[in-house]
């Protein structure tokens, strides 16, 4: 018997081939309908959001998640402009990567094509289901999307609104498809469509991405849970460290690049932590510490619980942050390494050789300095929507955009020759 992923694999497959040659103007043409349709639809995309939403707060779901699943019309606002912003920007598919001539005559190019079908497995956010969907039209791939249970309503409607915004176009309306969230045998189909699907890309829970990059024998980009840090060096200005702080905890501590520890250099953890814990205090975030900074918070009458082990490596995802004082960068970049994620890392320092030294050595996808970790971001950084952030090191690393969602082809054109 067929299964669902089956039918949907195939059906994608032969979009998929139309779309391949389908040109940037045709393509930007279904975005921008893309971005039209999801406003002109926005009564019935919230009514079907606020239906998850219900559910999901009676089923006891976590405020974090409540928050990544919320949409509004400043959201599906910035949804539809993240549509736009993808159509706006240069066609990744034919891009020409390298290309010389040998010493025989042939003539090499490598270019940039699609991957053909990609299967997105995802959870709670709505907002996936359309950045995921832009930009891998854009890049001339069919998608499958796999969004979990929480978010089902939303999915069904913003999944129907794109296809018939593709259609209006004159393009397939199988290039984006939404699998079935309702029966959990999907996922491990679409995870064992070798042959069928080319990629699968999970975004969400360390938990969901650990199982799909276990459980996958279709390759898979895997994107990665947010243990960042900001580090406050010795010869940091307090003025631009406070806000740093604040924004990279506060601005939505629900997303992967909210900042979950800060580590303070000890020359100035008395002079700068009592300034940095009020703040927090103040922003409403709980404090966990190791035992340097909690004497330091009680000097300055801020509560703080003693940090375990397993909190140093925890993505809180809510108002909550560890704090640790370390005796010199080094320390720093030690601690970073043990229990961050590879994600994003923050140093806040005025001495140039010291975040040269820190970029070299902290292991990360993305390392600011002098700014807030919630930089790491695909509009952010000018690519537009994003279809997630990669922490591993193959060929897509940080806010993976267009051109990380093609693969290549290498062209080589010759005049007869044959080798010897």
């Amino acid at each position: 018997m067929t299964t669902q992923i089956e039918t949907l694999a195939s059906a994608a497959r032969l979009a998929a081939r139309v779309l391949a040659g389908t040109s940037r103007v045709d393509k930007d043409r279904a975005l921008n309908a893309i971005a039209e349709h999801l406003l002109s639809h926005e009564i019935e995309i919230l009514a079907a959001n606020n239906e998850d939403v219900l559910r999901s707060q009676a089923e006891g779901v976590s405020e974090s998640l409540i928050d990544r699943l919320k949409l509004n019309p400043k959201r599906i606002a910035e949804i539809a402009n993240g549509a736009r912003q993808i159509a706006a920007l240069p066609d990744p598919v034919g891009r020409v990567i390298r290309e010389r001539t040998l010493e025989n005559g042939l003539h090499l190019k490598q270019v940039a094509v699609p991957f053909g079908v990609v299967g997105m497995v995802y959870e709670a956010r709505p907002n996936v289901t359309v950045d995921a969907a832009v930009i891998l039209i854009k890049a001339g791939s069919a998608a499958l999307l796999r969004g979990s249970s929480t978010a089902a309503k939303s999915n069904e409607v913003l999944v129907d609104v794109m296809r018939s915004a593709i259609t209006s176009v004159g393009l397939p309306a199988d290039i984006v498809q939404l699998v079935s969230s309702h029966d959990r045998s999907t996922v491990r189909e679409l995870l064992n469509a070798r042959g069928l699907v080319d990629l699968v890309i999970p975004r969400g829970s360390a938990a969901l991405i650990r199982t799909v990059v276990d459980e996958s024998s279709v390759p898979t980009i895997e994107t990665g849970a947010g243990v960042c840090h900001v580090y406050v060096d010795k010869d940091a200005d307090f003025n631009k460290a406070i806000p740093i702080i604040i924004n990279s905890k506060c601005h939505r501590p629900s997303v992967c690049n909210a900042a979950e520890t800060l580590l303070v250099h000890q020359d100035i953890a008395a002079e700068f932590l009592p300034l940095a814990l009020n703040a927090l205090t103040e922003q409403g975030v709980r404090l966990h510490g190791d035992a340097q900074a909690i004497q330091i918070a009680k000097s300055c009458n801020v509560e703080m619980v003693l940090a375990t082990d397993e909190d140093w490596s925890t993505e809180y995802g809510v108002l909550e942050m560890n704090v640790g004082v370390v005796a010199d960068r080094q320390s720093a970049i030690d601690h970073i390494n043990k229990y961050g994620t590879q994600h994003t890392e923050s140093i806040v320092t005025e001495s140039q050789s010291t975040a040269a030294a820190f970029i070299a050595n902290a292991d990360a996808a993305a390392i600011m300095v002098n700014a807030s970790t919630r930089f790491t971001d695909g509009e952010q950084m000018g690519f537009g929507a994003e279809i997630g952030i990669s922490n591993q090191k193959l060929h897509a690393r940080g806010p993976m955009g267009l051109e990380e969602m093609t693969t290549t082809t290498w062209i080589v054109t010759g005049s007869g020759q044959i080798r010897e």
